[in-house]
Order: C-alpha cells, then sequence, then structure tokens
C-alpha cells in the first residue's frame, strides 16, 4: 500500500512540470508505472487518467482553475442548508449576493 501513496504523491507533479511536452512524458510515464504495480486501484485509476489524458494536457495550455468557483458554490449550499428559518427567497438571494461583499482577512 505505500507504493500507492507514493504514486500519489508522485502525481501531483504533473502540476508543475514546465510545459505540455514534459506533462505528456510526465503522464505517460506515470500510467505505465501505475500498470506496471500490480495494484488493482492504481491500474484502474491510470485507465481514467489515459481516457483524461487530453483534458488534463490542456490544462498546460489554458491553466484556470474553477476553485472559486466551487468555493462560492459550497458556501451557497451551506446557506441553503441553514435557511429552513429564512422567509422569503428574495431573502436568501440577498445573503447569496451578501458573499461576494465580504472581505476576508488573511491570517498568518
Amino acid at each position: 500500500m505505500a507504493a500507492a501513496y507514493y504514486m500519489r504523491e508522485d502525481l501531483r507533479q504533473f502540476w508543475q512540470q514546465p510545459g505540455k511536452r514534459a506533462a505528456a512524458r510526465f503522464l505517460r510515464h506515470w500510467i505505465a508505472r501505475a500498470q506496471a504495480s500490480g495494484v488493482a486501484m492504481l491500474q484502474k485509476f491510470a485507465r481514467t487518467l489515459q481516457l483524461h489524458r487530453a483534458g488534463l494536457l490542456a490544462w498546460h495550455d489554458y491553466p484556470i482553475s474553477t476553485a472559486a468557483l466551487e468555493g462560492v458554490n459550497n458556501k451557497i449550499k451551506t446557506m441553503q442548508r441553514q435557511a429552513y428559518g429564512y422567509r422569503d427567497l428574495d431573502f436568501f438571494k440577498r445573503k447569496i449576493y451578501a458573499i461576494h461583499e465580504a472581505t476576508y482577512a488573511l491570517v498568518g
């Protein structure tokens, strides 16, 4: 099982590759090692990565992330679970808009 841990940690280096060609080479080698590992879950994941290879490599052309959007969606879902006491839909909408007006201080 230690092999799976090291393979997982190694895969994180995909995002630090200097370019698309290096990333393609890295991914090809990682998939080959996963297939040769003999660990069924790693082999299955390697097949999944192979299917999504083009999309993964596209990140090196357009390095954008939906992380901020996912964060806002998570806040809205949390607020929705807590919204049992809201009187109307308009108030809920105002609460959602207020998410974007909030300012956050970095701590540390």
